[in-house]
C-alpha cells in the first residue's frame, strides 16, 4: 500500500508540473508576437520590381499584393500569408517558404529553384512554367492536377534539405 501511495505522489507531482509547465509557456506566448512586432504588412499593395532579397519577412502578408518580377532570392518567408498574391515572373530562389499560406497564389514564369516550401498549404495556386529544379514541397497541400502538372518537369534535389523535388510532390 505504501509503495502504492509513493507512485501516485510521484505521478501527481509530475502531473502538476506539466501543467505548470504549460501554463509559462501559454502565458508567454502572446509576448511571442511583440518579437516581430516590426513586421511590414504588404497586404493589397502593388511590390513588383522590389527587391527583397536576403531579408527576414517571416510572418509577413503578402496576401492580394502584386509582386511581379520581384527578387525575393534567399528570403525567409516563413509562415507568411501570400492568398490571392501575384508573384509572376518573381525570383524565388532558395526562399524558405515552410508554413506558409499560399492559396490561390499566380506563380506562374517565378524562379523557385531551391525553394524550402514545406508545411504549406499551396490550394487553387497556379505554377505554369515555373522553375521548381530542386525545390522541396514535402508535406504541403497541392491540389492533385497542379502536382501531375509539375511532376512533368519537377528535377533536382533541395540542398538544404537533401529531398527531390519529385519525392516531395509524391511523383511516380
Amino acid at each position: 500500500m505504501r509503495h502504492f501511495a509513493k507512485r501516485i505522489r510521484r505521478q501527481l507531482a509530475g502531473t502538476v508540473m506539466l501543467v505548470g509547465l504549460l501554463m509559462v509557456t501559454l502565458m508567454a506566448w502572446p509576448l511571442a508576437g511583440l518579437a516581430q512586432e516590426s513586421t511590414v504588412d504588404y497586404t493589397l499593395t502593388d511590390v513588383s520590381n522590389r527587391d527583397f532579397s536576403n531579408q527576414n519577412l517571416e510572418g509577413t502578408s503578402f496576401a492580394a499584393a502584386e509582386a511581379r518580377d520581384a527578387n525575393f532570392q534567399g528570403a525567409n518567408l516563413r509562415g507568411t500569408i501570400l492568398t490571392k498574391a501575384s508573384f509572376l515572373r518573381a525570383n524565388l530562389t532558395g526562399v524558405n517558404l515552410s508554413g506558409a499560406f499560399s492559396d490561390r497564389v499566380i506563380f506562374e514564369q517565378a524562379n523557385l529553384t531551391n525553394a524550402v516550401f514545406t508545411d504549406a498549404i499551396v490550394t487553387s495556386s497556379s505554377f505554369k512554367d515555373a522553375i521548381i529544379d530542386g525545390a522541396d514541397f514535402s508535406n504541403s497541400i497541392i491540389d492533385r492536377y497542379q502536382t501531375a502538372q509539375m511532376c512533368q518537369y519537377a528535377d533536382g534535389v533541395n540542398p538544404l534539405t537533401g529531398v527531390s523535388t519529385r519525392d516531395s510532390l509524391g511523383c511516380r
